[in-house]
């Protein structure tokens, strides 16, 4: 099993920044793909950013593009989503995911194995 915890969301203004992590534990002997999802009140899940286990590919769902960064430090078992010039759309709870298998990024919710339990991100305008 692999645990996963979200940090960083808060409160912030149109065109701020954040910095979400979360952190693994747990069956963490080899690196996973992961990625970055989120939710918006009445809405479904929805992919944002993905990256390979090593770091080396990542993918963004376009509204976010050129906005938002994803990273990940494999030594500190972290992975890390930088958003900047937020918008109030941008608001939703945001989590992490890892899957338990393969080595390049993945974009569907329904591949996931494990998830965090989420950070409230809210945009005011």
């Amino acid at each position: 099993q692999v645990q996963l915890v979200e940090s960083g969301g808060g409160l912030v203004q149109a065109g701020g920044s954040l910095r979400l992590s979360c952190a693994a534990s747990g069956r963490t002997d080899r690196s996973l793909p992961m990625g970055w999802f989120r939710q918006a009140p009445g809405k479904g899940r929805e992919f944002v950013a993905a990256i390979s286990w090593s770091g080396g590919s990542t993918s963004y769902t376009d509204s976010v593009k050129g906005r938002f960064t994803i990273s990940r430090d494999n030594a500190k078992k972290t992975l890390y989503l930088q958003m900047n010039s937020l918008k109030p759309e941008d608001t939703a709870v945001y989590y992490c995911a890892a899957k338990n298998s393969g080595v390049f990024y993945y974009t569907e919710v329904s591949v996931y194995d494990y998830w965090g339990q989420g950070t409230q991100v809210t945009v005011s305008s």
